[in-house]
């Protein structure tokens, strides 16, 4: 892969996110009278209560926090949040390490929303509603979406904690949160051949280069979850081509794609999967990883979301 300048990647970063934003309205415009059933109709709801709370600020990037990954939401300037119990169909997380609120804000003079908390379907939502958030998202205006997430490490190479680019996946969830009718501005078969922006995965490479701060990329496997996986499930998803197996994420980047967003994704490599290390997994382990590379990632987010002024 040919590798630019810092300065070069956020130029083509920015134009491309300038494009896709008018790509979005585009879209919308030709698919408003598209099918929308009782999913379109909690989007416009929970859709028209963000955009009351916004007022008159637009945000330009949404960002997804992880398990344990929530420190980024209190490094926000100018915060205003959203209790996710104000907002329809909108579920209160059931996981420790995840909050329960947008948070409005600014990430290095760009106005960002912040998804404080996600829904997952190992607590027995369907996709639709994990992905419910993301298509909030795009019907409010936003065209970037940077998702992140806590994973366990697959490939032998990787020493957590350290974060990863995601520059593929694999969907080992056997559901898809496009099932159904064709949602408003969705597309039935989305191109999946680039799930996560290769401008958007130069730049976080640009950027983590010149603040010293140590990536990895990789392939990320979604599962159901909620149990961690067995050594024999690790040494089968290292055949499959995984760098890292996690339990969401997939989802709402799918819907993303349908809605002509584009995706930067990163994971905290928490912990070594089973059979990799001696010791037991925990989810006190995976929280205490996401603490240990908190700064990296903050400043690696901070650092890409300002280059797309």
């Amino acid at each position: 892969m040919v590798e630019l300048p810092p300065a070069a990647a956020a130029d083509q970063a920015n134009t491309a996110d300038q494009r896709n934003a008018m790509s979005i309205k585009g879209r919308r415009r030709k698919r408003a009278s598209g099918p929308t059933g009782s999913g379109g109709n909690e989007v416009e709801l929970a859709a028209r209560v963000v955009r009351d709370r916004l007022g008159s600020t637009q945000p330009r990037v949404a960002i997804v926090l992880g398990s344990g990954l929530g420190g980024l939401a209190a490094s926000v300037r100018k915060p205003r949040k959203i209790p996710y119990r104000k907002i329809p169909g909108f579920p209160s997380p059931g996981v420790v390490g995840h909050s329960g609120e947008l948070v409005l804000g600014e990430l290095g003079g760009v106005p960002v929303l912040l998804q404080s908390g996600r829904f997952h379907m190992y607590e027995g939502h369907d996709p639709a509603k994990v992905a419910l958030p993301v298509r909030v998202f795009s019907a409010i205006g936003i065209g970037t979406l940077i998702v992140t997430n806590a994973a366990g490490g697959v490939r032998h190479t990787f020493v957590p904690p350290v974060l990863m680019l995601i520059v593929d996946h694999l969907n080992l969830m056997w559901r898809s949160s496009l099932r159904g009718p064709v949602l408003a501005d969705e597309e039935r078969f989305p191109d999946m051949s680039e799930p996560y922006d290769r401008k958007l995965i130069a730049l976080a490479r640009d950027v983590a280069r010149s603040r010293g701060i140590r990536v990895e990329e990789g392939v990320y496997a979604a599962v159901l979850g909620p149990s961690f996986e067995t050594p024999a499930e690790i040494r089968m998803l290292a055949r499959l081509g995984a760098d890292a197996v996690g339990m969401s994420t997939v989802p709402e980047v799918t819907v993303a794609k349908s809605r002509g967003m584009r995706v930067l994704g990163i994971s905290t490599i928490a912990n070594f999967g089973s059979g990799l290390s001696p010791h037991p997994v925990t989810h006190h382990e995976v929280l205490e990883a996401g603490k240990a590379v908190a700064h990296d990632l903050e400043t690696l987010v901070r650092g890409v979301v300002a280059a797309l002024r």
